[in-house]
């Protein structure tokens, strides 16, 4: 029985790492939950009519591969843990059943007990940690918002954060899957920080009149208020709750985010990392903002730039240090306290922001770094930045955040991360440096090729000697139709822009269809021998097959890719389903569905 097979999942979940206070309490609920519905469903076989009515309240952390797992044991789709994850659930069941259904209604139960504990998963559990790229608009010649997303789509950056909310940006953004962080620019701090009503408007115009189409996943509140703008920072905290009670009011406050991106110049004796501790005068502003982000299950948005705190060093911050290169353990920075071993600027601050939160008493706040990145062009007094340092920095940040590395605090907890920039911009004032922060130029093209070969995954941007995975001439179109159900199933391909509608729908044939799919197949795995070949019915070739909006991976003049998917290999016996269509689990998975539905009256 579904229940009993819920049961052992719980009790048998792995035990390596310590579990948290948070998981304790996660897995104890699920169990409790696992007896209140068996016992009700005991005492009520005899009855005509089940009435169930019950609230979970509160965000709990839920390991996310224990629900991967229940879902796939349920047969349920892992996009639930997307469109269903609430923090608060209340269902009033009303079900007329008889002994036949008994069964059907017993496992419809595991499903609701599994759903009651997705709702508790919360932000850390959402998905991996990621990196993504912020997008500056001060260029001469920006790019229409259509070439932005095509060059976003083409490297595959699935992340980003505006400046802004620009509305012509946000409708490119639409259906296209891209996670976007908006912003309130400081400019319009002042208004909502001081009207509710003004930032009622301000989510009505910019975040209700685009949500989901366009997949706004959280907002900025400002930027480096506390250093930039000092003044305003009485109605900081205003503004935060200003935004959030809009969100609560459009039901939006569980799917997006809300919080402000502080400089680390506030954390003062950042090293050692156990004795960092927040500049003090902020206290006042720091505890309720703190407060907010722990109650909304937020994130502390961090700025971390090591260019900058090697610079002002005067020496004393080695340059290998603060770009990530590999040090020997006695060239290490050590935390006398901890004892723990430092090799790089950015996990230092990254800890020390840890430690600077739990002086003041808040130890649950994850931290999440909205810029961070290199200059590739700096005037005479600025020397070091160079093309080369800003590759790799930025090529050695990306494999430190994606491979889980963690910081010496929390080890295989990445921090996700926006590098900064997208783009050079080139109106900006300042140093020569402040214009060469890119990754890009207004064309597209690269400023530099990142370093990233045997990191595993494939985040290159190189626009020259660029190949392809198309389908064979001739090939047998029923082997093609495999090879194309296995790489959107258990080879792991985003085949979304291949449903109707997508830019990569037309033509709508298995040979087209099958190119797509091949073509990121064989971009995810890096280009790797024997990952175009798909049992003979794939080939490569120098021919771009990109159409139209429909951007293929590694297409030229807006190439490579930023994936962050490990495929496994296309002989794997996975039984994940596959599809560009939507292949079920059969018709009880489909009822018990369809079941649970009708009994959701009200969710939170």
């Amino acid at each position: 029985m579904a229940l009993t097979k819920l049961k052992s999942r719980l009790y048998n979940y792995p035990t390596k790492k310590k579990k948290s206070i948070q998981q304790k309490i996660a897995l104890g609920l699920g169990l409790s939950l696992y007896s209140l519905f068996n016992t009700v469903l005991d005492s009520c076989k005899n009855l005509y009519t089940l009435y169930v009515g019950t609230t979970l309240l509160s965000l709990l952390y839920f390991p996310h591969n224990l629900c991967s797992t229940l879902l796939s044991d349920f047969g349920c789709y892992s996009t639930l843990t997307h469109s269903l994850s609430l923090s608060s659930l209340r269902c009033w069941v009303s079900f007329r059943f008889s002994g036949a259904f008994f069964s059907l209604i017993e496992e419809s139960m595991a499903v609701l007990i599994l759903l009651f504990l997705l709702a508790a998963s919360g932000v850390a559990a959402d998905e991996d940690a990621f990196i993504g790229v912020n997008i500056g608009t001060d260029l001469s010649d920006m790019p229409h918002p259509t070439q932005v997303v095509a060059l976003l789509k083409a490297q595959q950056i699935r992340h980003i954060r505006l400046y802004d909310a620009d509305r012509a940006m946000l409708l490119a953004l639409a259906n296209t899957g891209i996670q976007v962080m908006i912003s309130v620019p400081n400019e319009q701090l002042l208004g909502i920080g001081q009207s509710n009503s003004t930032a009622a408007n301000w989510v009505s115009h910019n975040v209700v009149a685009h949500y989901p189409v366009t997949n706004i996943t959280a907002i900025s509140v400002g930027s480096e208020v506390l250093t930039t703008i000092p003044n305003a920072a009485t109605i900081l905290v205003n503004a935060l709750k200003f935004i959030h009670s809009a969100l609560v009011a459009s039901n939006l406050d569980r799917q997006i985010k809300i919080s402000t991106p502080l400089s680390s110049s506030i954390i003062l004796d950042s090293f050692p990392p156990s004795q960092a501790f927040f500049n003090r005068s902020w206290n006042p502003v720091l505890v309720p903002m703190l407060n907010f982000l722990q109650s909304t299950g937020s994130f502390l948005m961090l700025n971390i730039y090591p260019y900058y705190d090697y610079m002002q060093s005067n020496g004393v911050i080695p340059l290998d240090y603060a770009l990530f290169k590999p040090l020997p353990s006695n060239k290490e920075a050590v935390d006398a306290n901890t004892l723990l071993h430092y090799s790089n600027v950015f996990d230092a601050m990254v800890d020390a922001a840890y430690f600077a939160m739990a002086f003041l008493n808040f130890t649950n706040i994850p931290v999440i770094v909205t810029e961070s990145g290199w200059p590739s062009k700096g005037d005479a007094h600025e020397p070091d930045a160079t093309l080369e340092n800003a590759n790799t920095y930025n090529s050695n940040l990306i494999r430190h955040v994606l491979n889980k590395t963690g910081t010496p605090k929390h080890p295989g907890i990445a921090v996700s991360t926006y590098i900064y920039e997208l783009y050079n911009e080139d109106t900006k004032t300042g140093p020569v440096s402040e214009k060469n922060w890119g990754l890009f130029d207004a064309n597209g093209s690269p400023i530099y090729i990142l370093h990233l070969t045997g990191s595993g995954l494939v985040l290159a941007n190189d626009t020259t000697n660029q190949t392809y995975c198309a389908v064979k001439n001739g090939a047998d179109p029923k082997m093609v139709q495999a090879a194309l159900d296995w790489a959107c199933g258990a080879g792991k391909v985003d085949c979304t822009p291949l449903s109707q509608g997508q830019a990569c729908y037309e033509p709508d044939n298995v040979l087209a269809h099958a190119t797509y799919a091949f073509d990121s197949y064989y971009h995810q795995m890096g280009k790797a021998p024997g990952t175009c070949d798909f049992k003979g019915v794939a080939a490569i070739t120098t021919t771009d097959p990109s159409h139209g909006t429909c951007i293929f991976p590694g297409s030229v003049g807006k190439n490579g890719s930023l994936v962050n998917i490990t495929a496994p290999s296309m002989n794997s016996t996975s039984s994940e389903s596959s599809s560009h269509s939507i292949h079920g689990t059969g018709l009880k998975s489909i009822f018990m569905t369809i079941t649970f539905l009708i009994w959701c009256g009200v969710f939170l």
